[in-house]
């Protein structure tokens, strides 16, 4: 049996050298390859639970939109990311402290070298730090909650994730961004929470608020289903163990000890929540404040988990926690509709977690990564007292970027004909899921259903007289009952004292199409 006669020594820049003749893998420990991989694996799971506790904490009639923006949000960001994301973040060669190049265009030369994290090659290290992206992206578009129209959605979470999160996600992640030289400290990604918290507030701020033709107020709403709110926390809190540990870079001591934190700072943030709910609501032991408690406690160890100690974590969680429950009031004194809580959650915490990581980081955390450890001086625990003036600069800046560049691109949308941002009141009204993606969670059969149904019928109507009819009627299949409802009817049959003579061309059609879904 042949092979190939790898005689090549691998460059270390470009492509990492050619496949066929070098032996790339062998700068590499296939352990942390894999380690990243799994954990790529991992962190996608939590945009499918960032779907499910959005779905929960929706009404009824959006909550199938909840789930949809989730996967559409994978679907966007990892072309995005494709296209030109990884390249304006990690590109090796940036000519700039802002924002890097289209070196890596199309995942262009995306092979064996050595990444920005150099114990992985870029092909790993772009598949893994792509998870991360669709994260910012699924939570951002929370904030367009039961009244942004799916289209244009789309095109601004493309626009939003080019314009602030490779932005920002450059400063602090490539060795060449401003706020990696000015030495800030940013472990897992406090910049996601910090960019997707606060991008999701604008998003709500500029949309207004929900039902705004009969709230004067801002409204609040019940969660339609706790039981998706747990669930979807299961898969976050599962999903998260891989997003922290994983960016150690490597299988390292440090790896685990960013896990360990990790779970003790949710379980912290989870009680705490939780106690403060039960003083707060009449001695009640809410479900959904311990779930909010968990995620917020994961937001805010996010940017130190691989930096503080692990006692530290215990008091990140409590504090970050803490500061998240009352964080949620300010929406009303905001008055900002955040139904999901994206900002008080994920801004909020991903801000309190970078300036504790300040304050609890230490250097022999950091050097338990071995041989694979960049040295740090630490924080206050090492008497480096300025390290939280470094958190808060890189806190200042990226909230401060996210919330213009993101106000700048909704109104700029909103002023385009075929780009309108909200629903129409009819449309809120009547749900997204109806509305917009013509299908709805739950079938309930006491319920009209105006829903789209995609059976393989023949349509009797040509392509042109299909296109007139959609021009004629926009909303096309959801007032399918309602036209044969009134087709029924005796005002239909008789227009102005004249038989209708389509009436029974009618019938004869709504016959043969119950023939051909009962035959189907």
């Amino acid at each position: 049996m042949s092979s190939y006669n790898f005689t090549g020594t691998p460059t270390g820049h470009g492509t990492g050298g050619d496949s066929l003749t070098t032996d790339m893998n062998t700068q590499f420990e296939l352990a942390n390859m894999v380690w990243l991989g799994v954990g790529a694996a991992g962190v996608w799971i939590m945009c499918p639970g960032i779907g499910l506790l959005y779905s929960g904490l929706s009404r009824k009639k959006h909550s199938l939109a909840s789930l949809w923006l989730s996967l559409m949000g994978v679907c966007v960001v990892s072309f995005q990311w494709f296209f030109w994301g990884f390249s304006l973040v990690f590109s090796h060669h940036s000519r700039s402290h802002m924002l890097g190049t289209f070196e890596f265009f199309g995942f262009r030369d995306v092979l064996g070298a050595p990444s920005a994290d150099a114990a992985v090659p870029d092909i790993t290290y772009a598949v893994f730090q792509g998870m991360f992206a669709c994260v910012a992206g699924v939570l951002m578009v929370g904030g367009g909650g039961e009244r942004a129209r799916l289209m244009p959605m789309m095109i601004f979470l493309f626009i939003w994730m080019t314009c602030v999160y490779c932005v920002c996600a450059h400063w602090s992640w490539n060795p060449n961004g401003w706020l990696a030289v000015l030495g800030e400290y940013d472990f897992a990604g406090g910049l996601i929470h910090q960019t997707a918290g606060h991008g999701a507030l604008m998003y709500a701020l500029i949309l207004g608020r929900r039902d705004r033709d009969k709230n004067a107020k801002l409204p609040k709403y019940k969660p339609h289903s706790v039981a998706s709110v747990v669930l979807g926390t299961v898969f976050i809190t599962f999903a998260w163990f891989f997003f922290n540990a994983c960016s150690a870079g490597n299988a390292s001591i440090r790896a685990w000890y960013a896990l360990q934190n990790t779970n003790l700072a949710a379980a912290s943030g989870g009680l705490t929540w939780m106690f403060i709910d039960y003083f707060r609501y009449d001695g009640k032991w809410t479900t959904v404040g311990l779930c909010s408690g968990i995620v917020s406690a994961l937001v805010g160890i996010t940017p130190g988990a691989g930096y503080v100690p692990v006692w530290a974590s215990m008091v990140i969680g409590i504090i970050t926690a803490a500061g998240c429950n009352f964080a949620v009031d300010l929406k009303y004194l905001l008055k900002i509709d955040d139904g999901c809580d994206v900002w008080a959650l994920h801004g909020v915490g991903g801000c309190i977690g970078s300036v504790l990581t300040g304050i609890f980081a230490a250097d022999y955390v950091n050097a338990t990564a071995g041989s694979y450890a960049t040295p740090i001086p630490g924080g206050w625990l090492n008497h480096h007292w300025k390290q939280v003036g470094y958190q808060i600069a890189g806190i200042c800046a990226i909230c401060g970027w996210t919330c213009v560049v993101t106000t700048i691109i909704l109104l700029i949308m909103d002023r385009i004909p075929m780009l309108k941002i909200r629903l129409s009141p009819e449309e809120e009204l009547q749900g997204t899921d109806v509305a917009q993606i013509g299908e709805v969670a739950y079938d309930e059969d006491n319920e009209e259903d105006y829903t789209f149904e995609p059976q393989p019928i023949r349509s009797r109507l040509s392509v042109i007289g299909s296109i007139t009819q959609q021009i004629k009627h926009p909303l096309g299949g959801v007032d399918d009952k309602i036209e044969q409802a009134v087709a029924k009817s005796p005002i239909a049959e008789v227009v102005d004292g004249q038989p209708d003579s389509n009436s029974n061309s009618n019938s004869e059609e709504d016959s043969l199409k119950n023939k051909e879904k009962e035959t189907v």
